[in-house]
C-alpha cells in the first residue's frame, strides 16, 4: 500500500477529534472535527424554499456532501443534503424548509467519527468507495463508557468465597475526612461464586466439576448476561480452570468472555479481577464501535493505538490495553518531535481543558504495568504519565479565606465564563483577560466581557468577605500562579522523586493550553529550553503515526535469583518467539520485527515492589540491581533476590521518510498585530504573530504571542522563541529568574492558598521518598507512615497522611522531645516512647530541625510502623502484654544523626540489646535509611522555601495557615446548636470512655474526666493518641477541604487526667511503664467513637482495627480487617471498610498464600451486620484463615461483647466474633484480646462488626 494508500492518523477525544492526513501524493492534511461525528454551523438566512445561506467553515476544497443528512438545531426539521455551493456557503436540501428557522444546524453521516474524518481528509462522497487507507486510531471510547459507566451487562465469575472481593478491594476509604463513605461500585450487573480451588503452588485442591459448569451457564442466560469476566483464586499459577470455563461458555454461545489468566499472568487477584471486568465490560462496546469502523472502510488497514505507545492489529487487541491511548499517542508524538530537533531528554507537557498530563522521556519510554483508569485498577503496559486536575477549564475561585483552582472543572457545557454559556471563571478566562489567547484566532467564539463579567462577580465577593476589592490583575496572576505550582508538583513527580534532575531536561509543550504556561512553569522547575511543535494541537494524532506495531509477552516467575539465572535465557528468547510469531500472523514482514528490549522485575525476597532493570545478554544482572536499588532507594541490604517476572518487547518499527534540511536564515518576524498584555502585575503592549506566516530563523523575544491554527504559545519576558528546521519553536531563557518571590503582587489570598500547597507538597514529597526507599511492606505496600512538616513552636503545619492516628501525634512528639533534647543543625533525633508523644513501640519516629541562617524555622518529621521491633511474640504487638518492655524496644529520644554524623553503632545496639531484641535487624535499619532520607529531603526542601521567599515571609505563612484552621474551627463552633454534649462508652472488659465537650461562644472544652484508670493490659493511650483523636474529629467537624494543622486546637481545651487516656510516665523503666500497643490501635478508634457520639454526628463504625499477627520463630505477618462504618443523617454506613484512625490496605488474597504458609478459605461481606434503620448502618466482613503448619497467632479487637451504637433511634450493629475452627470439628472461641497457638489445618475464622443504623 506504500505510495498509493492515504495515511490517516486520528486521536478521538471525548470532546473533538483530531486528524493527520497524508495523501499518496505527500501532501499533509489537518482536521479537527467534533467527536459526537456531527459538523456544525450557523443559519444566516433562508434564499428559497429549499435554499439556505449559512456561515461554516468547510473542511473540503469540493462538495462532498451529497446524501448528509441535515438537523436544524432546536427544531423537528430534518432533511438530506442534495448540493453545498462552497464558494456562497449555500446549501440545497430535498424538501422545502419550515416556516421559522432557527440559528444553528448541524450536518452528519451517521457514520462512526473515524470513518466521516476520513470521507472529509479524502474528499470522497457518499456515493464513492474510499480509495485504500491506512488508518491509525486512538479513541476514549472506552475510557468514556468506563468512567461514565455505558458498558455492557457482565458477570463475574469468581473462586467461591470470593464474592465480594471487588467491593472490598484493598479495604481502604477514597476520602479520609468524610463519614459519608462513598466507595466505587463494581462494573458487573452478577457475581457467582464457583466451587474450585487451586493452591499457590498451582496444585487443584478441587476440581471444577460439569455439573458447576452447567449451573454457571444457567444463571448467565437467566440473567441476560451479554459479557462474561473470569478470575479465579491462583489461576495465574495454574489457568487450567478458567480455560475449562471459558471455552465451555464459548460453546454455550458466550462472544464475549475475558479470562484473568489470557490478559495478565501477574499475581495478585484483586487488580487481575479488576482488569478481567473492565476488559468484558468494554468488549462488546469496543467491538461494535471497531466493526463500525471497518465496515464503513472497507478497504482500510485499521490499527488500534495503545496505552503502551504502540499499535496493535484491529482484529487482535483487547479493550484495556486501549483506555489511556489518547495521551500515549501524546508521548510519543512528543519523543517523535523532540527527536527531530536534536533533544533526547524531554518532559513532555500536555495542559488540556480538564487535566494535565506529565512524562518523562530519557532517551526512552519509561513503562507501568498497573494504571488507575477513573476509581479502577488496570493490568497493561502503559506509558508511564502523571496527571492531574488543572486544565483550561479548572475553576478559579474563593473559599472565604484562600483562592483556588480546581479540582473541578467547567468542562465543555456550560464551559469557561468566556463561552458565554453562564460558566465559571477558570483559567482559560484567566488567560484571555491577561492578553495571552487571542479571541480573533480561538478555535470556537469567545467573548471577552463574559469573562470579565465572572471576574467582577468574584471580586466583589472577595470585597464582601474581606472588606477590601483587590486589584482584578493580581488575582488573575494569582490564578495563574497557583495553576502553575500545581503543574510543577507533577513535574516534580516524574523526575526528582523518581532520581531525575529537571534541568537536565527540555520541556515539550503541548496541548490546547500548554503552550500559555510553558515558559513559567520551565522556570519554575528551572528548565532552560521549551519546545513548541507547530502540530501541538494535534500531537496524539500525530503520535499515532509514528507509533511502532508492538508485543510485549510477559512469564510470572516468583523465583529466587539463584536459582532461575541459568533459564534466563532460554526464557527470553522463548517468550521474543511467541511476540514475534504473533506479529508475523498480521502479515508483518520479518525483517522490520525487532526484538527490542528485555526487562527483568527484581526484589528482595519478602518485599512487594520490584525494580525494573533492563537486561542484554550477558549482563552482570546481580551488579545493575544493585546499582539501581541503591540510587532508588539509598541504601542496601544483604538477603535474597527473586526474580518477580521477566518481559520482553518486540516491534515491528515503521520506516521513518526522512525530512530534507532547509538553510536557517535568522531574522526578526514582522508582528502581525499588537494587543494588550498583562505580565509581573504590569500593563504592556505585546506582539502577536501568525505562526504560518513565519519561515525557519524566525526569532521573536517575550513578551509576545504565537498563535497557529491549532494552538497559542505565551513568550515571557525572559524568553526567546526561534523557529527550527522542522518548523518547531525552541523557546530558550534569555535571563535568569529572581529567586526571590514578589510577593507584593500576590493577595494574603493567594498567599494562603500559593504556601499551603507549596507546604503541603514538600510534606508530599517526603513521603513519597520515605514510602520509595523504605522495606518494610508496612510502608511500601499498607502505607503506614506519616510525614509532617511543623513549625518552630512544633505545632503541626502540614502532613502527607495515610493513618490518622499519626495526624495529632506528630506535633505533641516535636515539643516533649524538645523538654530533653537541645536542637543543633544536622541533628535527627529518633524515639517511639510513648511517654515522648509516641503512640505504640513499632511506629517510630524520626524528627529533624530545620535551621536556616542559623535560625530555627521548625521541623520535619516522620512516623513508620516497622513490622517487627522485638517484644514477646513476633510483630511486636502481643495481645497478653502487661509492660512496656514487653511490647518491644523502647527508644527514648535520643540522635540517630548528631551534627551531621550517623550514630548507627548506637542505634544498632539498642535494637540488639533490650530485653525483648528486634528480629529484624537488618530491616529495621534499612526502614530507618528511607526515614532518614525523607527527612533530609525535608529539611533541604524547607530550606529551599527560605531561600526562595527569605525566612520572615515562611514563618508568616506558617501562621497564616495556624490562623486560618483555628478560624475555620471557630466558625464552626459558633454554629453549634448546644453548649453541651457528653458521650460514654465502654471497651469490652467494661473499661469506661467518658467526654464531656462545653461550649463558650467560639472555643470548646473537652473534657475526659470519668474516663477509667491506667488499663492492667495493653488498652492504655497515650496524650498524643487522645490529641489525633481530637483533631481529627474537628476536622470532620469543619467539613471542608483543609490542611490537618495544629490551628484548629487554638480554641480548643483539653482537660486529660491521669488513667487509662493519660498514664504516668515518671519512671524511666519500660518494665515498670503499662503497654500501649492496644491504646494505639483500639481506644483510638473507640474513643473516637465516643467523641462522634457527643457531637451526634454518626452512627458508631466498626471502633476497632481488628489486628491479626501470627507467625513464628522464622516470620511474622501482620493485618488490620475492615468493617462497617455507622449510617448518618441522610446516608447508608460503608460496607467492608476502614473508618476513622486507620486506612491501611489490605495485602492480596494471591500474595498471602504465596509469601505464607496459610490458605484463604473466605473472604466476604457478613451479610446483614450492620443495625437497621431508616439509614442502615454497613455490613462487617467475615474472613477465613486456614493454616498449613503449626503457628502462633495474636489479636487484638474490640467490639467483640458491646455492639455499635445506632442514632436517633437507629440498631446497634452486630458485635464481632472469632474463633478456631478444628479439623476435628471442635470450636475454640478466642476473646477480643487473645492469643493461641495453631496447628497444620486449624482455622480462624473472624467476623468484623458491623457499624450503627440512624434512626427508626
Amino acid at each position: 500500500m506504500k505510495g498509493t494508500s492515504w495515511q490517516i492518523w486520528i486521536d478521538t477525544g471525548g470532546t473533538f477529534t483530531d486528524c493527520l492526513a497524508t495523501a499518496p501524493s505527500g501532501d499533509v492534511r489537518r482536521l479537527k472535527i467534533l467527536s459526537s461525528s456531527v459538523l456544525r454551523g450557523t443559519i444566516i438566512k433562508r434564499i428559497g424554499p429549499r435554499l439556505l445561506q449559512v456561515s461554516m467553515v468547510w473542511p473540503t476544497p469540493k462538495d462532498i456532501y451529497a446524501g448528509f443528512a441535515f438537523r436544524m438545531i432546536g427544531s423537528s426539521f430534518h432533511g438530506t443534503i442534495k448540493s453545498v455551493h462552497l464558494e456562497h456557503s449555500i446549501i440545497e436540501l430535498d424538501k422545502p424548509l419550515p416556516g421559522k428557522l432557527t440559528t444553528g444546524f448541524e450536518i452528519t453521516t451517521a457514520e462512526e467519527v473515524p470513518v466521516l474524518a476520513a470521507r472529509i481528509l479524502t474528499g470522497t462522497p457518499l456515493q464513492n468507495p474510499f480509495p485504500p487507507i491506512e488508518m491509525k486510531l486512538g479513541s476514549t471510547r472506552g475510557t468514556n463508557a468506563l468512567l461514565e459507566r455505558k458498558g455492557a451487562r457482565t458477570a463475574l465469575l469468581v473462586t467461591a468465597g470470593f464474592r465480594d472481593l471487588l467491593t472490598i478491594g484493598n479495604q481502604q476509604r477514597p476520602d479520609l475526612f468524610t463519614l459519608n463513605i462513598r466507595k466505587t461500585v463494581p462494573l458487573y450487573d452478577l457475581v457467582i461464586p464457583v466451587a474450585e480451588r487451586i493452591d499457590a503452588n498451582g496444585e487443584v485442591l478441587l476440581p471444577l466439576s460439569d455439573e458447576m459448569i452447567r449451573e454457571v451457564i444457567r444463571d448467565l442466560k437467566k440473567r441476560k448476561i451479554e459479557s462474561v469476566a473470569v478470575a479465579f483464586l491462583n489461576s495465574y499459577r495454574n489457568p487450567i480452570h478458567e480455560q475449562q470455563l471459558g471455552a465451555a461458555l464459548q460453546t454455550a454461545g458466550f462472544s464475549f468472555v475475558s479470562l484473568s489468566t489470557a490478559l495478565s499472568r501477574q499475581i495478585k487477584i484483586v487488580p487481575r479481577a479488576e482488569t478481567a471486568v473492565a476488559n468484558a465490560y468494554l468488549d462488546p462496546i469496543i467491538r461494535k464501535y471497531v466493526d463500525g469502523i471497518r465496515s464503513g472502510l472497507s478497504l482500510a488497514r485499521l490499527s488500534i493505538m495503545t496505552s503502551a505507545g504502540s499499535l496493535v492489529r484491529s482484529d487482535s487487541f483487547y479493550p484495556k490495553d486501549s483506555l489511556l491511548s489518547g495521551p500515549a499517542g501524546g508521548v510519543v508524538g512528543a519523543a517523535h518531535q523532540a527527536l527531530q530537533s536534536g533533544i533526547h531528554h524531554m518532559i513532555a507537557f500536555d495542559m488540556g481543558g480538564t487535566s494535565t498530563d506529565v512524562s518523562l522521556y530519557n532517551n526512552r519510554y519509561d513503562y507501568r504495568f498497573e494504571s488507575r483508569v477513573g476509581n479502577f485498577s488496570i493490568l497493561s503496559p502503559s506509558l508511564s504519565i502523571e496527571t492531574i486536575a488543572a486544565g483550561g477549564g479548572s475553576i478559579c475561585d474563593f473559599d472565604g479565606h484562600r483562592f483556588t483552582v480546581g479540582p473541578h472543572s467547567a468542562g465543555a457545557s456550560p464551559g469557561p465564563a468566556c463561552y458565554g454559556a453562564g460558566g465559571p471563571l477558570t483559567i482559560t478566562d484567566v488567560n484571555l483577560l491577561l492578553g495571552r489567547l487571542d479571541p480573533d484566532y480561538f478555535v470556537i467564539p469567545i467573548q471577552k466581557e463574559h469573562a470579565a463579567s465572572a471576574l467582577e462577580r468574584l471580586l466583589i465577593r472577595i470585597q464582601k468577605k474581606t472588606g477590601r476589592k483587590p486589584d482584578g490583575v493580581r488575582v488573575l496572576e494569582s490564578f495563574v500562579q497557583i495553576a502553575n505550582e500545581k503543574m510543577a508538583d507533577a513535574i516534580k513527580k516524574i523526575s526528582v522523586q523518581q532520581g531525575h534532575d529537571p534541568h537536565e531536561f527540555a520541556l515539550l509543550s503541548f496541548g490546547g493550553a500548554g503552550g500559555q504556561h510553558a515558559c513559567a512553569l520551565a522556570s519554575m522547575v528551572g528548565i532552560k529550553k521549551v519546545l513548541v511543535p507547530y502540530d501541538a494541537g494535534l500531537l496524539s494524532a500525530y503520535g499515532m503515526g509514528q507509533a511502532a506495531i508492538e508485543r510485549f509477552e510477559e512469564e510470572q516467575v516468583l523465583q529466587p535469583w539463584e536459582s532461575f539465572s541459568n533459564q534466563l535465557d532460554t526464557t527470553l528468547q522463548r517468550l521474543a518467539d511467541t511476540a514475534r510469531h504473533r506479529l508475523m500472523q498480521e502479515d508483518l514482514p520479518r525483517d522490520t520485527i525487532q526484538w527490542k528490549k528485555s526487562l527483568l522485575f527484581l526484589r528482595f525476597y519478602g518485599q512487594e515492589t520490584a525494580i525494573e532493570i533492563e537486561y542484554h545478554a550477558g549482563d552482570p544482572v546481580l551488579d545493575s540491581f544493585r546499582k539501581k536499588y541503591v540510587a532508588v532507594y539509598g541504601h542496601w541490604i544483604d538477603r535474597k533476590i527473586e526474580v518477580e517476572s521477566v518481559k520482553v518487547l518486540v516491534a515491528a518499527e515503521p520506516i521513518q521518510a526522512k525530512r530534507p534540511a532547509h538553510r536557517i536564515i535568522a531574522y526578526k518576524p514582522r508582528p502581525s498585530k499588537t494587543g494588550i498584555m498583562y505580565t509581573r502585575g504590569k500593563k504592556i503592549t505585546g506582539k502577536i504573530y501568525q505562526w504560518e506566516n513565519l519561515k525557519p530563523g524566525a526569532q521573536i523575544d517575550g513578551p509576545a504571542l504565537v498563535i497557529s491554527g491549532n494552538s497559542t504559545t505565551f513568550i515571557d519576558g525572559e524568553w526567546r522563541w526561534v523557529l527550527d528546521a522542522h518548523n518547531h519553536a525552541l523557546l530558550t531563557r534569555r535571563a535568569s529568574v529572581s529567586r526571590v518571590d514578589a510577593s507584593s503582587r500576590h493577595s494574603p489570598e493567594a498567599l494562603l492558598e500559593l504556601f499551603t500547597n507549596r507546604f503541603t507538597a514538600l510534606a508530599q514529597e517526603m513521603g513519597a521518598l520515605l514510602q520509595r526507599t523504605s522495606f518494610s511492606v508496612n510502608v511500601k505496600e499498607r502505607l503506614d507512615f506519616s510525614c509532617a512538616l511543623l513549625d518552630e513552636r512544633g505545632h503541626l503545619v502540614v502532613n502527607a497522611p495515610h493513618i490518622p492516628v499519626h495526624l495529632g501525634s506528630l506535633g505533641v512528639c516535636v515539643r516533649e522531645v524538645a523538654k530533653v533534647i537541645s536542637w543543633k543543625p544536622g541533628d535527627v533525633i529518633i524515639t517511639n516512647h510513648p511517654a515522648y508523644g509516641g503512640s505504640h513501640l513499632p511506629d517510630v519516629t524520626l524528627i529533624k530541625p530545620v535551621f536556616h541562617r542559623r535560625q530555627l524555622i521548625g521541623f520535619v518529621a516522620n512516623r513508620a510502623h516497622h513490622a517487627e521491633i522485638g517484644g514477646k511474640q513476633p510483630g511486636s504487638m502481643p495481645a497478653d502484654a502487661r509492660c512496656l518492655a514487653e511490647e518491644g524496644v523502647v527508644i527514648a529520644p535520643t540522635y540517630l544523626v548528631k551534627g551531621g554524623k550517623p550514630q548507627w553503632k548506637a542505634i544498632e545496639q539498642l535494637l540488639v540489646h533490650s530485653p525483648y531484641p528486634t528480629r529484624s535487624l537488618s530491616e529495621n535499619l534499612a526502614d530507618l535509611n528511607g526515614a532518614l532520607a525523607a527527612v533530609h529531603l525535608g529539611d533541604q526542601g524547607l530550606r529551599t522555601l527560605c531561600y526562595q521567599y527569605g525566612a520572615a515571609t515562611i514563618k508568616k505563612q506558617m501562621k497564616a495557615l495556624h490562623r486560618y484552621a483555628a478560624g475555620s474551627l471557630r466558625e464552626t463552633i459558633k454554629r453549634l446548636s448546644k453548649k453541651r454534649y457528653a458521650a460514654t462508652e465502654r471497651l469490652d472488659d467494661g473499661a469506661t470512655l467518658h467526654v464531656e465537650v462545653l461550649r463558650q461562644k467560639d472555643t470548646i472544652t473537652v473534657d475526659f474526666t470519668g474516663s477509667s484508670k491506667v488499663h492492667p493490659g495493653n488498652l492504655n493511650a497515650t496524650r498524643a493518641i487522645v490529641q489525633s483523636v481530637v483533631l481529627y474529629c474537628l476536622r470532620l467537624l469543619v467539613d471542608k477541604p483543609l490542611p490537618m494543622n495544629e490551628g484548629l486546637m487554638d480554641p480548643v481545651t483539653m482537660r486529660l487526667p491521669q488513667g487509662l487516656l493519660n498514664p504516668n510516665w515518671a519512671t524511666h523503666d519500660p518494665a515498670l511503664l503499662p503497654a500501649v500497643v492496644g491504646g494505639n490501635t483500639e481506644v483510638s478508634q473507640r474513643l473516637t467513637d465516643t467523641l462522634l457520639k457527643a457531637f451526634g454526628l454518626a452512627a458508631c463504625s466498626q471502633g476497632t482495627m481488628n489486628n491479626v499477627l501470627f507467625g513464628n520463630a522464622s516470620f511474622g505477618y501482620y493485618e488490620t480487617i475492615c468493617g462497617g462504618t455507622g449510617a448518618g443523617p441522610g446516608f447508608d454506613g460503608a460496607d467492608a471498610v476502614h473508618q476513622h484512625m486507620t486506612n491501611t490496605r489490605i495485602t492480596d488474597p494471591e500474595v498471602m498464600e504465596f509469601r505464607y504458609p496459610v490458605r484463604l478459605c473466605r473472604f466476604e461481606i457478613r451479610r446483614n451486620s450492620g443495625g437497621r434503620g431508616r439509614w442502615n448502618g454497613g455490613n462487617g466482613i467475615v474472613r477465613e484463615i486456614e493454616f498449613t503448619t503449626d503457628l502462633d497467632i495474636n489479636l487484638l479487637t474490640q467490639h467483640r461483647v458491646e455492639r455499635p451504637y445506632g442514632m436517633a433511634g437507629g440498631g446497634a450493629g452486630k458485635a464481632g466474633e472469632q474463633w478456631i475452627q478444628h479439623p476435628d470439628g471442635r470450636k475454640t472461641l478466642l476473646k477480643g484480646m487473645d492469643s493461641a497457638s495453631v496447628k497444620g489445618g486449624d482455622r480462624l475464622i473472624i467476623n468484623t462488626p458491623g457499624g450503627g443504623a440512624w434512626g427508626r
